[in-house]
């Protein structure tokens, strides 16, 4: 017979009940365990010190001009969100206070540069442009969090997307919200990687909502905050002044932690009139000069990889991207809580790494995580992301295994002979005073931690969903736990995630295992019956000598079956 069994888990902290719902496996349960009853608590025991004068506000902000199109779902937005927050205010000791927002236009553009919230553009008749605002926000004292939420197209016209799952997100980014969140500073003003998006938060700062909240940081305007001990440079596309610079390096040598996602070379579309294609052009930024000062210097160069991840083209059949390395667990540095029990990464368009400079240093601990195969190369030359066009090298030579990512642990040295201001200030201050303000470090005065890696593309969504479940995705997470001191939820988090997969071995082997399987059992069958035929003759022949050596006569089968014979 049949028996149906469900496991589920619930855990109560004061009026709050958490539920960890369909447990099917061992996978990723502690981890989640955890991380669930931290959140709890800490949401709890804020809720309760919490007043009238500082709840928590939901805002819908939804502009009635859009009730006038045939949406799906509009008409059921605010019914659905008001009952949503009445259900998860009364689970939050009625902390919670909803207000509906009609945008005018003037205030949308300031609506999405400020939450990232949903915006479209239509064209009236009578006026000319129309324009409208779509997003859900949770917001407490300066951080908030955006609540999926969207209009999105399908194939049966326009539809609001997100509405059967409001209640659970709203409940989710409220324990983001109010749970013991560290805050990560996240560099603006670059060209860099996007924190939102019309479709809500970027898969980056999804994989880590649960424990750490992104910081938009414009070092042009602002300083980086005491309270902020990780900063993360994530694929900047233009030159940075002097003044940003510095105070990242000064960050540094206080003993901060960074995370560079470095783009050596960033896409253009190739003017070819006849086919279009994306070349490589080089990335024009500095922020080489502080990587150089630590001891790594970001190749301008793309690795590609004979075991890359395939693809099936209709036309071609089985296609390589050779530019998007499949790191097997070989590949990985070995039990680091960064890299344990990972494997299959991909890694995307990503440059090397030298890091001869910070291995000659003594004072600095230098960790390959990922490196890509022996079958790999380097290109710098008129590089086009064209799997057609793309041919490994005939030299073997030519081929060998580069460093993607590093992670540098120690005391660095800075980038800087001396402050930026200190010679404007001692000149306005020797007439007057008898002393020199020094406060440029030379030197970092505590321990801290840099992550560099050859490539944003591991951040975004071509290979990352926002889940956290993939590979990448928690090779991610773990840096930026490891960064934060939090280095025992990277193996907790991966326990129970290793899959063997199969690699791929050298061309020969490939195909003489493809051949053995496929005829050597046939051959095997007819050696061991050519084997089984010549033992029998040998008895034979050896009973006929033993017996009767003398009997010349043989008898054949057909005369045993008519009955003759002797």
């Amino acid at each position: 017979g049949f028996k149906n069994a469900y496991m589920g888990l619930a855990i109560v902290y004061g009026d709050s009940i958490e539920l960890i719902d369909g447990i099917s496996s061992t996978e990723g349960f502690e981890y989640k365990l955890t991380t669930t009853m931290a959140k709890m608590i800490a949401t709890t025991n804020t809720l309760a010190a919490m007043t009238s004068d500082n709840s928590i506000k939901l805002s819908l902000y939804l502009s009635d001009a859009l009730k006038q199109f045939q949406i799906s779902g509009i008409s059921e937005v605010e019914d659905a969100v008001r009952s949503a927050f009445e259900n998860v205010n009364k689970q939050n000791m009625e902390r919670m206070v909803y207000e509906k927002i009609n945008p005018s236009e003037s205030e949308i553009e300031a609506l999405q540069n400020r939450y990232g919230i949903q915006a479209m553009s239509w064209q009236q008749s009578a006026t000319g442009e129309g324009r409208g605002a779509l997003g859900l926000v949770l917001e407490y004292g300066d951080s908030f969090r955006l609540i999926p939420l969207s209009l999105q197209r399908s194939l049966f016209g326009n539809i609001i997307a997100g509405l059967e799952s409001l209640e659970k997100n709203i409940n989710d980014s409220l324990h983001a919200l109010l749970s013991n969140i560290t805050q990560i500073a996240y560099v603006t003003g670059h060209g860099e990687q996007d924190l939102y998006t019309q479709q809500g938060q970027s898969p980056f700062s999804q994989i880590v909502s649960d424990m750490y909240e992104f910081v938009s940081l414009n070092l042009s305007e602002d300083d980086i905050p005491a309270t902020v001990s990780t900063i993360i440079i994530n694929g900047a596309k233009s030159e940075f002044s002097e003044r940003e610079l510095y105070k990242i390096d000064q960050f540094v040598m206080r003993g901060g932690n960074a995370m560079f996602f470095v783009d050596s070379l960033v896409e253009v579309q190739s003017q070819n009139y006849y086919q279009q294609s994306t070349m490589l052009v080089e990335n024009k930024t500095n922020i080489s000069r502080l990587l150089d000062s630590y001891g790594v210097k970001v190749l301008p160069n793309i690795v590609f990889d004979e075991n890359c991840y395939k693809t099936y083209a209709q036309s071609y059949g089985n296609v390589s991207l050779y530019w998007v390395p499949t790191i097997a667990r070989n590949q990985l540095a070995k039990k680091h809580p960064i890299t344990y029990n990972l494997d299959s990464l991909f890694f995307i368009q990503s440059s090397p790494l030298d890091v001869s400079g910070a291995k000659e240093d003594s004072a600095i601990s230098v960790t390959e995580l990922v490196k890509s195969s022996e079958k790999s190369w380097r290109s710098s030359e008129s590089i086009q992301l064209d799997p057609l066009s793309i041919t490994p090298p005939h030299n073997e030579e030519d081929k060998k295994s580069e460093t993607l990512a590093v992670l540098l642990e120690g005391n660095f040295k800075s980038a800087f002979e001396g402050s930026l201001s200190e010679s404007t200030s001692n000149n306005a201050n020797s007439s007057h005073d008898n002393f020199n303000i020094q406060s440029h470090l030379a030197s970092s005065v505590q321990s801290g931690k840099i992550f560099v890696a050859g490539s944003s593309g591991i951040t975004g969504s071509q290979v990352s969903d926002g889940r956290g479940a993939q590979p990448i995705e928690m090779f991610v997470r773990n840096s930026i736990d490891y960064l934060n001191g939090n280095e025992d939820l990277c193996t907790m988090r991966t326990k129970g995630s290793l899959i063997n997969m199969l690699h791929n071995g050298d061309s020969a082997l490939a195909v003489a295992t493809k051949y053995f399987n496929e005829f050597g059992l046939s051959v095997l069958v007819v050696i061991a019956g050519l084997f089984v035929w010549t033992s029998r003759e040998k008895r034979r022949k050896k009973i006929h000598d033993k017996y009767n050596p003398n009997d010349t006569r043989t008898i054949k089968k057909d005369t045993i079956k008519n009955g003759e014979g002797a």
